[in-house]
């Protein structure tokens, strides 16, 4: 198995860091090319398209959040330069789970590797899994690494 390419999403939690760390040792004995993705995801007012205050606010919203990821991105390429890996990166706004597998088969990337927060029960129905729907759609193998245990909850 060659592994060229390797797709990494981050929403710059320290358990997507941790999936960064895992895919930057899995690139150097391939000497695979890393893509860094980090999604916005978008959001939907339910008010009126005449309304203009609100759309104008959530453009700004988008705006702002774009700028943050990229500021966020910019930090994280100054760091992947020190470690020596070739990389790209990307901040892309969509619905997460997509954009991802979407990445994934326009790079043509080997592998993708991703943390999960571990959700569990009524959280983890609520909110759904971006890594399981990746999981379940992307066309490569799909490394999940899970973040720290949670500490029990003193009685």
């Amino acid at each position: 198995m060659t592994i060229k390419r390797i797709l990494v999403p981050v929403d710059f939690s320290a358990t997507s860091m941790q999936a960064l760390d895992y895919a930057i040792e899995f690139c150097k004995p391939f000497g695979a090319e890393l893509v860094v993705l980090s999604t916005i995801e978008p959001f939907y007012s339910a008010m009126p398209p005449d309304l203009y205050g609100p759309a104008a606010n959530s453009a700004m919203l988008l705006d702002s959040q774009r700028q943050a990821a990229r500021e966020e991105m910019s930090r994280l390429e100054a760091t992947l330069s020190k470690r020596r890996v070739n990389f790209r990166t990307s901040v892309q706004v969509g619905v997460p789970y997509q954009v991802i597998v979407d990445e994934a088969k326009r790079r043509k990337v080997d592998l993708i590797v991703m943390s999960t927060h571990g959700r569990t029960g009524l959280s983890h129905a609520l909110l759904g899994s971006v890594t399981e729907k990746v999981v379940r759609t992307a066309e490569c193998p799909v490394l999940t690494i899970r973040g720290a245990k949670r500490r029990a909850k003193s009685r």
